[in-house]
């Protein structure tokens, strides 16, 4: 099966004893939103996993605005959230899947395989009709051992080393204006890295807020997988980024790296080139 699971295969499973139901409702610039909002209303037995505080790293000089956390920081993460080796783990979000993709990709990159993100997510399973609650459940640590995937990351040396390379597409998943340097709302720098080609990650969810289908997703990445050996994604900060990890992976690519620190890491070093306009 997919990734992406349904309303209904959720409603199905969900107190089922290897389900870990996780929470990642964040709106940017409302810090304490997603988490209000958690504590107002979420799936029954939901834990709530903050993107600032769990899901990214303290920021520095280097590495974007929403740096990974340190590895065994976010293991110790998982383990507190009940998430073992043969979990099976739902994420969600209300921001077209977003947030709960960053949480998807990131448990894939620790190794753990079985984790789904939850089609058109919390407000359509509340609209639904289906239980919602306030009560936060009492959370037993599981035992996690990752087995780290750095096949599926590249860093600002790796980016550098393969622009414009042969069979390598590397996608900026941002909207189209701030591909093209138009504007630039949240980063000190506008454009884009040279040689990307722009995939709103939006894109990926259909008019009625479902996910496309895996053959409707093959069909938008068809005109640059000809002779692609390797995909690198990136978007401002690498978490809506990873929307267009889990459409890549959706659409059956492997070869599908997140750059981490993104845009913002990318201007961070002064060396760096940067492009505007259309490619």
């Amino acid at each position: 099966m997919g990734a992406i699971v349904s309303k209904r295969w959720l409603l199905a499973r969900m107190f089922e004893p290897d389900i870990v139901i996780v929470d990642c409702r964040f709106q940017l610039g409302e810090r304490e939103a997603g988490y209000e909002a958690y504590l107002e209303a979420h799936i029954p037995g939901a834990v709530y996993l903050d993107l600032e505080r769990d899901l990214s790293g303290p920021v520095g000089p280097f590495g974007g605005r929403q740096p990974l956390p340190d590895r065994d920081a976010f293991v110790q993460t998982v383990r507190k959230a009940g998430i073992g080796n043969d979990s099976r783990v739902v994420a969600y979000d209300d921001q077209g899947g977003a947030m709960a993709a960053r949480f998807w990709w990131m448990l894939r990159y620790l190794g753990h395989e079985a984790v789904f993100v939850l089609d058109e997510g919390f407000q359509s399973w509340q609209e639904a009709g289906f239980p919602v609650t306030a009560d936060r459940k009492v959370v037993v640590p599981a035992y996690f051992e990752p087995r780290l995937r750095p096949d599926l990351v590249a860093d600002v040396a790796q980016v550098q080393a393969k622009l414009h390379q042969q069979g390598v597409v590397l996608i900026d998943s941002r909207e189209a204006p701030r591909y093209r340097g138009e504007t630039e709302p949240i980063d000190a720098v506008a454009g884009h890295i040279p040689g990307a080609v722009n995939l709103f990650w939006k894109d990926n969810i259909a008019a009625d807020g479902t996910w496309k289908s895996a053959d409707q997703l093959r069909e938008r990445f068809a005109v640059y997988a000809e002779g692609a050996e390797e995909f690198i994604v990136y978007c401002g900060s690498g978490v809506t980024a990873c929307s267009n990890v889990l459409a890549l992976t959706e659409a059956g690519f492997n070869s599908v790296k997140l750059y981490a620190g993104s845009w913002s890491d990318w201007i961070s070093y002064a060396d760096n080139q940067i492009a505007t306009g259309e490619e």
